[in-house]
């Protein structure tokens, strides 16, 4: 797979997903289904939560393909 990275910003924060490290436990999905839909295009929908229940569910990723960042 690819080294891809894709980042989704909300002007707080910016969740960084890395699809070559995923693992695909869907501990995001069920976590905070309403932000992270892989149903959905694009799946992470950054504006469906605050932000630190973002940062919450992004520390579960269990791979490190989510990671998320502050911004100033």
């Amino acid at each position: 797979m690819e080294d891809i990275t894709k980042k989704y910003e909300n002007g707080e924060i910016t969740v960084t997903w890395q699809p070559h490290l995923c693992a695909h436990s869907g501990n995001c999905v069920r976590g905070l289904p309403a932000v992270f839909d892989n149903t959905a295009k694009p799946w992470i929908n950054i504006h469906k939560a605050d932000s630190n229940a973002i940062i919450d569910q992004v520390k579960r990723c269990p791979s490190g393909a989510l990671s998320v960042t502050q911004n100033k």
